[in-house]
């Protein structure tokens, strides 16, 4: 099915009706009666595919209604477009296997899909963080833009071929904060011997400055940082982050997660297992997968504000990263693309079109989106 006309069809508020639409198909249309003959009455819409039923292994916590809810958004989809035919259970993060274990689960058919952030798998290649988002990389519109009408979905289909796995955009959280730090940092030099969890890629980053990058998943972070483990982490916004109780233990804010400004999870499945749906089911699966999309970020839009209000009138210090660390940061992260670009083939079969497409995007939200939220949002309203 093209992807694109289904998008353009299903567009933001009609993404469930497609859904709804896609799951009748297999009704047939009656033969017009004569003028004179009563209309005979409407047959039952009934689901002609087989009953199915798939495991899919989230890389994230139950307590979490936002990103770990998308799961449950997308396999509620799936079950009302076909009359609760195709039932997909959603399993937490440690649950089948553990958070950063999802794509070799998906790979070797342990499970039939996962719902994961693909930047957790740099160790594997860092190619799989083009997926998701990288430093200084795409917001959410623009990565839509690049997936749904640009070469994305194409360039990383043909990547995650080799992992056996075809994906969906599954959701994305809006760009995040910089995180909770138990000091003030100022300067490049503040970063030095910070143990900080972040992704993996923003980790890389940072490690010239002396900071020490901590991989660890959503689930662990609370007593980390509370015991010293950790001296500051982020995950990834006020809403989530308040659930966690972060702002108990670290008293600083910082903002913004410059590593993340668009981050797009993915839906992964198992080619074997996507191959074996009929057309029907596959129609369904990605219309399920748009809605889950949408309704991550409007979650996110929606909860945020308040909840950054409660963190502030609680004693949290916001904090901006200054241009001193923006401005290092910027550089490194431009040296690693350099560096990748030269030594990983993969990465160079993609980053090109992804740096050629976010440039024209910036050039373009510098004369529209850029200057009008700049003076929205210096309105009091």
């Amino acid at each position: 099915m093209d992807r694109r006309s289904l998008v353009k069809g299903a567009g933001v508020a009609g993404a469930a009706a497609v859904a709804g639409l896609l799951a009748a198909c297999g009704k047939k249309e009656e033969a017009a009666a004569p003028a004179a003959a009563p209309a005979a009455p409407a047959a039952p819409a009934v689901h002609t595919g087989e009953t199915v039923r798939w495991r899919m292994a989230s890389s994230f916590p139950k307590s979490l209604d936002t990103i770990f809810g998308t799961g449950e958004v997308f396999a509620k989809a799936v079950s009302d477009a076909t009359g609760g035919k195709f039932q997909i259970s959603v399993h937490a993060g440690g649950e089948l296997m553990p958070a950063f274990g999802v794509v070799d689960g998906v790979q070797n058919g342990s499970v039939e899909m996962a719902h994961t952030a693909p930047y957790y798998f740099y160790g594997k290649d860092p190619t799989f963080c083009l997926g998701c988002a990288v430093p200084f990389g795409m917001n959410t519109r623009q990565m839509n833009a690049w997936m749904y009408e640009g070469n994305g979905l194409k360039l990383m289909r043909e990547f995650y071929a080799k992992y056996n796995i075809i994906n969906f955009p599954g959701g994305n959280t809006g760009a995040q904060m910089g995180g909770w730090f138990r000091k003030e940092i100022k300067t490049v030099g503040d970063l030095k011997g910070l143990k900080f969890r972040t992704n993996p890629f923003a980790g890389k980053v940072l490690e010239p400055f002396g900071v020490i990058p901590q991989s660890i998943p959503g689930a662990d972070l609370y007593p980390a940082l509370e015991k010293g483990t950790l001296d500051a982490l982020e995950w990834v916004g006020p809403y989530d982050d308040q659930k966690l109780g972060f702002n108990k233990v670290a008293p600083f804010y910082y903002y913004p997660g410059w590593w993340e400004g668009g981050p797009q999870l993915d839906f992964y499945i198992n080619t074997k297992a996507w191959e074996g749906l009929s057309a029907e089911y596959k129609a369904i699966v990605e219309s399920a997968a748009t809605r889950a999309n949408i309704t991550m970020t409007a979650r996110y839009d929606a909860k945020n504000p308040v909840a950054l209000k409660q963190l502030v009138g609680s004693g949290t210090k916001l904090r901006p990263f200054s241009n001193d660390i923006m401005n290092a940061a910027f550089k490194s992260a431009q040296q690693i693309y350099s560096d990748l670009n030269n030594s990983n083939p993969e990465w160079k079969k993609i980053y090109p079109d992804w740096s050629k497409f976010l440039a024209d995007q910036n050039a373009w939200f510098r004369f529209s989106e850029g200057l009008f939220d700049r003076f929205m949002q210096q309105q009091k309203l």
